[in-house]
């Protein structure tokens, strides 16, 4: 069996737009709300991946706010701006609400529009519309920019904040006014259903024609705690293609563990990934001897893959196992751990490893470069023509030739 590592962490909590019932108040628990403060403290404190915490004096944190926090909104400002000194846009203290909301989105099920979001050069972008959801069947893409919601303008808006503007009871509706490069601006009005978070897919983008020879299967999200069961069982179903390609454009992340399980199906006794946390100490994953598949793979990335979508794909480019075809990686190389912040009901997403691909390089701010660089534009998109898929076609079928050609010799 494959080695695990210690600890279920995860690589990154996609922001996903979603609506659930909760009461208006701060919190149900009569707890000190500078006692939240120094929860926070201590956890960055004794487990945030840099040990000098940046280079600061992290001891002037622990008490500068002990005579202004009164209430909950009091030690959530204090919070955010004493974590906003690490400079990490992925270690951040999440609120009772939305760490309920994040809790359900590991779950699968969830209600809202079905679309990820993200902050780009101060502009609120669709990052990826999830497959099968209101947002994909309204036409939403990745890069589009949202320029406000129900009529209030996202400028200078946080993305918690247009999440939360966004989010709402199921079968209500909400309207977006997009930005999309080389069109003009046009207001989506999309109600709101419950989302299924469907990690695994054998749906082909825009009913693309695939040889016989191949199997298709795209990874969405590595969110689901049932994302490398999924993979398996429709791995399975393809054990008589010649060949496979793996889609992970536009995923980023999930669950480690979860890229961990779906390399170890895919390699045999190889290093998967190694994670280095603050005092220097290497753990490493290695796949076991129970690979699910020796077929020739071809991956599918681009400036959307992020996070365990890289881990995967690193792991297959560095162990020699797949031809990477796309675009670079958006390049997020550090692991978070959810630290549940008990009973106060809210949570903290912290930074406490960083990762290195099987050789060892550390692509955090850098991402992965494809063994073949294919640019899917504007007008591929327009015109439904997937060059990359169509790419990762022809190379696959060439690589399942020369494995014929091979094994006659």
């Amino acid at each position: 069996m494959k080695k695990i590592l210690r600890k279920t962490v995860l690589v990154t909590l996609t922001l996903l737009f979603v609506c659930m019932c909760f009461n208006k108040s701060n919190t149900a628990f009569a707890q000190s709300d500078t006692a939240l403060y120094d929860m926070v403290w201590k956890i960055v404190n004794s487990k945030y991946v840099d040990q000098t915490n940046n280079g600061q004096d992290w001891e002037r944190w622990r008490h500068k706010y002990d005579d202004v926090i009164k209430t909950s909104e009091d030690a959530y400002i204090a919070i955010d701006t004493m974590i906003a000194s690490l400079n990490d846009r992925y270690t951040r203290f999440v609120p009772p609400k939305e760490f309920e909301e994040e809790k359900n989105a590991i779950k699968g099920s969830l209600f809202g529009i079905g679309v990820q979001i993200g902050l780009r050069d101060g502009k609120i972008m669709v990052i990826s519309p999830i497959e099968d959801t209101p947002g994909e069947k309204a036409g939403l893409k990745p890069e589009d920019e949202i320029l406000s919601i129900d009529g209030v303008s996202t400028k200078d808006m946080t993305v918690d904040k247009a999440a939360d503007k966004i989010r709402g009871k199921k079968g209500t509706a909400v309207s977006l006014l997009i930005k999309r490069k080389g069109e003009p601006n046009k207001t989506y009005n999309i109600v709101r259903d419950e989302i299924i978070i469907k990690s695994i897919s054998v749906k082909l983008p825009d009913e693309f024609k695939l040889d016989d020879k191949i199997g298709y299967i795209r990874i969405s999200s590595f969110m689901g705690k049932n994302s490398g069961d999924d993979f398996e069982k429709e791995l399975l179903k393809f054990k008589n293609k010649e060949g496979i390609i793996i889609d992970l454009r536009a995923n980023s992340g999930g669950l480690l563990t979860n890229a961990i399980q779906i390399a170890d199906m895919l390699l045999n006794d190889e290093i998967i990934v190694s994670t280095v946390d603050r005092y220097g100490y290497k753990d490493t994953a290695k796949s076991g001897r129970n690979t699910v598949s020796a077929q020739p793979i071809v991956v599918l990335i681009n400036k959307g893959s992020a996070s365990a979508s890289e881990i995967l794909s690193g792991a297959l480019k560095d162990n020699h196992r797949a031809i990477l075809i796309g675009e670079n990686t958006f390049g997020k190389g550090l692991v978070q751990e959810v630290k549940p912040l008990s009973p106060f009901g809210s949570g903290l997403n912290i930074t406490v490893q960083k990762y290195l691909t099987p050789n060892g390089t550390d692509i955090n701010k850098k991402g992965i470069a494809p063994d073949i660089e294919i640019k899917l534009t504007e007008e591929n998109v327009k015109a439904k023509d997937d060059v990359q898929l169509k790419k990762a076609q022809a190379v696959l079928l060439q690589m399942i030739q020369n494995e014929k050609t091979s094994a006659n010799y």
